[in-house]
């Protein structure tokens, strides 16, 4: 054994020996309270040479460890409660908006009469039902574009706020044109018999929206970046001010809104003249949409005979128009009670047919 060995292992022997004077190694049965703590369980057995202070060092880490796990895994947690939580404002937001609805028909049906009050409900709930129709678009318009769940909502209201004032601006023109010309209502009439032989002879939706007349014309004059900025609309890219596919998004929405007016406000015309109950009957519709949506978007697939119900009744408006023209007067108690059997039923059989399944 040369001199280098014996200074080695002489050294070695006393830092062990001091080691061992300092941070004893105790065994399970001789360990003082002090030292006695709840192990983790650990999956890699731990080096016994330091003894329990590496153990409970060991046992810090994986603790710390575990707690980062949590705090990783905790966004999933938050999203599902915030999902729940999103669920249930939903319901009550509709819950409070049919409230207000049916409140606002009965004070209608105090001040105005019994006919006026009808007229009011028969044109929320065609509303409501052409609403809960448009929302499937809604549906394929966010799935096209791709909008994070945290931005749609963020997109209806601004919809639903453009909404609101270019229907305003439709039934105020629209009550003048009808005063004034009276053949207007042939072509109205019209325009709804044709809605009705679309959604019962039409093909479905395409979710491909890519060869869609408005995603194309607003793809063409709006200057579009390639990825979403956050909740903005305006973004500055490369030194240019470009609009992102959320403003693509809500001017989309807006556009088919328009287009699906062509269909509704001429159905409540044919319930009523009086630009009150058509713009109030809209105003209710529309206010509770967002909410509706949250709660529906995943289930509007199921409602099988939504549309051929819808149909029937934008066909019964349409013959009723004409009627009308030609000095035939159907009641509004008796178009209310059609438009409710109809949608009613749509509904109940397409539930029936699940429940089948």
């Amino acid at each position: 054994m040369n001199l280098a060995s014996i200074i080695h292992n002489s050294t070695t022997s006393h830092s062990i020996s001091t080691f061992h004077k300092i941070y004893p190694i105790y065994s399970p049965s001789t360990c003082p309270k002090w030292l006695h703590f709840q192990l983790s369980p650990l999956r890699i057995p731990p080096p016994t040479l330091v003894g329990c202070i590496y153990r409970q060092r060991y046992s810090a880490v994986v603790s710390c460890l575990r707690k980062s796990e949590q705090r990783e895994e905790s966004p999933t947690a938050e999203k599902r409660t915030q999902g729940s939580g999103n669920y249930v404002s939903s319901v009550r937001t509709v819950a409070l908006c049919v409230f207000s609805a049916v409140a606002f028909g009965v004070g209608v049906g105090f001040t105005e009469g019994v006919t006026k009050a009808s007229e009011f409900f028969a044109g929320y709930l065609l509303e409501q039902s052409l609403s809960v129709d448009n929302l499937f678009v809604f549906v394929l318009i966010f799935k096209y574009f791709k909008v994070p769940l945290m931005y749609q909502n963020r997109v209806l209201s601004y919809g639903i706020a453009g909404a609101i004032i270019f229907r305003l601006s439709i039934i105020l023109l629209g009550t003048a044109t009808l005063q004034r010309f009276e053949a207007v209502n042939l072509l109205l009439a019209g325009v709804l018999l044709y809605s009705s032989f679309k959604l019962f002879t039409g093909e479905e939706e395409d979710a491909d929206l890519s060869d869609n007349f408005i995603v194309k014309t607003c793809q063409k004059f709006i200057p579009i970046t390639s990825e979403y900025d956050g909740d903005r609309f305006i973004t500055l890219q490369d030194g240019v001010w470009k609009a992102t596919p959320l403003l693509l998004t809500v001017a989309v929405v807006e556009l088919s809104d328009i287009a699906f007016a062509v269909d509704s406000i001429p159905a409540v015309f044919g319930v009523t003249r009086d630009p009150f109950i058509v713009f109030t009957s809209n105003l209710f519709a529309i206010l509770g949409l967002r909410s509706l949506y949250t709660l529906i978007s995943e289930s509007m697939g199921e409602l099988e005979y939504l549309q051929p119900s819808i149909g029937v009744v934008l066909g019964f408006i349409g013959f009723k128009m004409i009627l009308d023209f030609f000095g035939y007067h159907v009641s509004t108690e008796v178009s209310l009670g059609v438009v409710a059997t109809c949608l009613s039923a749509g509904v109940l059989l397409s539930l029936v047919k699940k429940s089948d399944q």
